[in-house]
């Protein structure tokens, strides 16, 4: 299954200043197997080494950081020597030895013709000890669930693809095709992207094939908690893991300490909760006022949603079955929207890495995501379906008169007076489209 994020890591190899790299991502979603096969493809050898509950490969950097000792001793470990250039050294789970993580600063300062990648959990690089981490020697790469457009490469469409890369905003989409990647939309929703789960798709084509895989997913997340957490925070951690698909599913999706534990306030759960963020296991989207930039400024952390990594496992945890959403089933309408919304913030954080804001007024407008695009703020209104009324949206256009607004929606490309109507199967368009509008 073919990842974008490859080019990046081709990248890194060839740069002159390459220094070590840390691929950083929510658990199982796939950086280990992605660094293995990019090693495969554009180097001679391969060297893996996995820092889980191998303390014999620990003791290779408990004496000191003298790299060229550390190498000959790793090539004895492996059975083979480690050629600098040739061999892409491969330091996995390295969030479980503080002195590897200490040894990348030596090895990018004194000996940088050696290639190493590491992969390590975003919640187990957070809390690395402070004084272990390299700062400034190391690069980064984060590596999230499988996008849609990545599911639709995996589903072999490629062609598909490659034909609507070629669209513009003035151009509709062939209802053959519209209908085509709706489908695959809907089933990336029941799926997911969480790799094994596609796999498993792929493979048997059988949705309880892959909610067993699912369901083995959220269990391991549940099991990190009680594995890296603070005994103290465990149930809090758990109260607001299993909220999160009510929180959504609320009209205004807005995150309420309250209804995670009756009484509960922001000084009871904010630290569990930032737990969960650094883990990559949600993502905090805050609000925003006024719409300008930098919008950091304007934005008011205290008034938030949260969203979980992947679409697939919100479902699952959520109880809806495959079967609604293939439907539309009014058993569907009541969380459709919630769905969607957590779908195109995941195809935002691809495109852009960052977490965007939304944006809320004084009487009650709401826009679900602001992004920016060069020197564009650009407003973002989510449509489950086809219906395209968006007051919000309105009275947004309004007040700040943005040049490009988008609407996201079932409905078909097109652009009206500054308005983009783009397809949620094409969001993965949307820079691409936006710097095509003269």
């Amino acid at each position: 299954m073919k990842r974008t994020i490859e080019s990046e890591l081709t990248a890194w190899k060839n740069r002159i200043d390459r220094k070590p790299l840390i691929l950083r991502g929510v658990r199982q979603c796939g950086k280990t197997y992605l660094l293995k096969e990019f090693g495969q493809k554009y180097y001679q050898d391969v060297a893996y080494f996995n820092f889980e509950g191998n303390p014999t490969l620990a003791e290779r950097f408990n004496q000191d950081m003298d790299t060229a000792r550390i190498i000959m001793e790793l090539g004895v470990l492996r059975g083979s020597k480690i050629v600098p250039e040739s061999t892409l050294v491969i330091f996995d789970e390295i969030q479980f030895c503080n002195q590897a993580l200490t040894s990348l600063k030596y090895f990018s300062e004194q000996v940088p013709l050696y290639h190493i990648a590491c992969a390590g959990s975003l919640l187990g690089i957070a809390l690395s000890q402070p004084l272990s981490f390299p700062v400034g020697k190391v690069d980064f790469l984060t590596l999230r669930p499988m996008s849609f457009y990545e599911f639709v490469l995996a589903n072999q469409e490629e062609m598909l693809l490659d034909y609507m890369e070629q669209l513009n905003a003035k151009t509709a989409v062939p209802q053959m095709f519209a209908d085509k990647m709706t489908t695959l939309l809907k089933t990336y929703f029941v799926v997911g992207g969480m790799p094994q789960a596609v796999a498993k798709w792929l493979e048997s084509k059988n949705i309880s094939d892959v909610e067993r895989i699912q369901e083995q997913l959220i269990s391991s997340y549940e099991l990190d908690f009680a594995k890296h957490a603070p005994a103290v925070d465990f149930p809090k951690l758990s109260l607001i893991w299993k909220s999160i698909p009510n929180q959504l599913a609320r009209e205004n999706g807005k995150f309420m300490y309250g209804h995670v534990k009756p009484g509960a306030r922001a000084k009871d759960l904010e630290d569990a909760m930032q737990w969960l963020v650094s883990a990559g296991m949600v993502y905090k989207v805050n609000k925003i006022e006024k719409p300008f930039v930098p919008m950091s400024a304007y934005e008011d952390p205290s008034y938030f949603k949260l969203y979980m990594a992947d679409v697939g496992l919100l479902r699952k945890m959520a109880g809806l079955p495959a079967g609604s959403i293939y439907e539309d089933s009014p058993l569907y309408a009541e969380f459709k929207g919630a769905m969607t919304e957590n779908y195109v913030l995941s195809e935002l954080l691809h495109l852009q890495g960052d977490v965007p804001r939304y944006w809320k007024s004084a009487n009650m407008a709401e826009v679900d995501f602001v992004v920016q695009i060069e020197e564009k703020i650009i407003p973002i209104e989510v449509k489950a379906s086809t219906n395209l009324k968006s007051r919000s949206l309105r009275t947004y256009r309004e007040q700040y008169k943005p040049a490009i607004a988008i609407r996201t929606s079932l409905g078909n490309l097109r652009m009206d007076d500054g308005l983009l109507n783009l397809p949620l199967y094409m969001l993965w368009m949307m820079e691409k489209i936006v710097r095509r509008i003269k």
